[in-house]
This record gives C-alpha cells, structure tokens and sequence, in this order.
C-alpha cells in the first residue's frame, strides 16, 4: 500500500514514528539481514487490535454490553433467526464456554430467549427477545458513528483500500486454518 506519495505504508509507519517502526529499527539493528516486513504488518495488526480492545467501545459501554456480548446479540439479529450456541460460537469467533456464559447473563436482562428442541433435548435455540432486538438496534448507529470517529484520521480511500487488503489476508488466514466462508 503506497501512502499517496509513492512512500510504502511501512515507509509512513516509520516516518510517523509509531511503535512496530522502533520495533523494526530494533530488529534490523541486531539482525541486520533479517526481512522484517511481516512483523510490519503483522505488529500493526496486532497493535492496532490491542488499542482498539483498550478503548472499549464507548457506546456499548454506556449500554452496559460488552463487545463479546454486543457480538452475540448482533450475531442473532443480522441473521434474523433463532441460532443454537454452537452456530453462535462460529458466528462470533468464541468458544462454546464463553457462549454459554454470555448467553446466560444476556439471558438474565432479558435479552435473548433459550428454548428446547423437540426432537433433541440436547440442542437448545436462542432467540433475540423484543428488547435485546431494540437495543441492538438502538446500539448500532452510534457504535458505527463512535467507529467512524476512531476511523477519521485515516482518509475514505486509504480506509477502503486497507479494509480490501485486511479481507484478502482475512479469507487467506481462513483458508489456511480450514474455516467455513459464507
């Protein structure tokens, strides 16, 4: 990804002097051969993420919902149909442990609903319940508004241009570890 000025991205991580940009200086200074350029992306990927987790998502906050949380709920409501915890897990990205929990305190505020299979006991199918469904909707439009703001600093076309880059490694990455895509 050129930065607009023939610089690479990773020409502009070290010129803005970020974090993985000392890090590689760091790198390149006791292994001086050493191709660093994964660990250009890779780190700020990484970096990026552990940011982005710090700031907790402020109007999920002020919802009392978590992003794990948020995600469930979001998970039932795009699809726009009941969901057994082990299609949430895959949904989600999360173990069928932390389903569970989630799902039970969800529960508790009534917003999601569990009921029995008929014809296996063992399944359970869980369901937004009226209020989980307005608060989703309610929740949405200012997350992405809060997102956006996180976003701004990065020009409309450099954001599509890294979302396009992010979901070729993504469907790469998911390839390699045998994941389903849609």
């Amino acid at each position: 990804m050129t930065a607009g000025n023939g610089r690479t991205a990773a020409d502009s991580g070290a010129a803005l002097g970020d974090t993985v940009a000392q890090v590689v200086r760091q790198w390149q200074t006791v292994h001086p051969g050493l191709d660093t350029g994964p660990m250009e992306i890779i780190g700020r990927v990484n970096r990026c993420a552990a940011l982005l987790q710090q700031v907790e998502d402020a109007p999920l906050r002020r919802a009392g919902l978590t992003r794990p949380e948020f995600d469930v709920l979001g998970s039932l409501r795009r699809t726009g149909h009941e969901l057994t915890p082990s299609e949430i897990a895959r949904e989600t990205f999360a173990s069928g442990a932390a389903v569970t929990k989630r799902l039970k305190v969800l529960g508790e505020r009534g917003l999601v609903e569990r009921r029995g299979d008929a014809r296996d006991r063992r399944v359970a199918h869980v369901r937004l319940t009226d209020t989980g469904r307005d608060l989703v909707d309610s929740v949405l439009p200012e997350q992405l508004a809060y997102e956006t703001t996180v976003l701004s600093g990065v020009g409309t076309d450099h954001r599509r241009e890294l979302a396009g880059l992010l979901g070729e490694l993504l469907i790469q990455l998911e390839d390699r570890l045998g994941l389903p895509r849609p």
